[in-house]
């Protein structure tokens, strides 16, 4: 069967789901549900949660533009690593610019794999009112420089698959509408 399965190409295409929005938004808590439910299932899932991927992967990198830009391209290159070989990669950077979002998606389409671009759109001052860290504070104090929404541009996706509110929407009702455009699409 294994035999019959490679030659006819039966190998499983695999998909990047990468979430993109302001700090504070959701994207993480809505990814790790999602990465959850899936491996549940039984389907080979990674998570690139973005704070966990800046201690390993991008350890070192600043957030100046640069740096910003070759962390989500390390986080790309990954996820379309995981995908080529059949996986999902669910990822949750905050990816604010588009250049570098574009790149992520040649990379996994490259791969032959699904690109789902998920864009958390929770306004900016409920951000703001759940900064258990205080860093949108410290960035309006001027603080902390480049920071993203405040200090930095986050530039809106316009070609996401899906636009998730967590401010209206549940993270149950947020996986389940992931879930669904997942399943819809193949």
């Amino acid at each position: 069967a294994e035999v019959v399965r490679a030659a006819s190409g039966g190998h499983r295409r695999g998909t990047v789901v990468f979430f993109t929005g302001l700090s504070g938004s959701g994207k993480s808590t809505v990814a790790r549900a999602l990465a959850a439910e899936l491996e549940d299932d039984g389907q080979g899932t990674t998570l690139l949660d973005g704070d966990e991927v800046r201690q390993h992967l991008s350890k070192g990198l600043g957030f100046d533009r640069e740096s910003r830009e070759t962390n989500v391209e390390r986080i790309g290159y990954v996820a379309a690593l995981v995908a080529k070989h059949g996986g999902i990669a669910v990822a949750a950077p905050i990816a604010p610019f588009a250049a570098g979002r574009a790149k992520v998606r040649a990379m996994a389409e490259d791969a032959g794999a699904r690109f789902v671009l998920v864009h958390v759109s929770t306004p900016l001052e409920v951000c703001e009112a759940r900064d258990r860290k205080g860093f949108y504070a410290r960035a309006r104090a001027g603080e902390i420089a480049e920071f993203t929404g405040i200090s930095s541009p986050y530039e809106e996706p316009d070609d996401a698959e899906l636009v998730i509110d967590t401010s209206v929407v549940s993270v149950d009702t947020a996986v389940g509408a992931v879930r669904a455009h997942l399943s819809a699409t193949g």
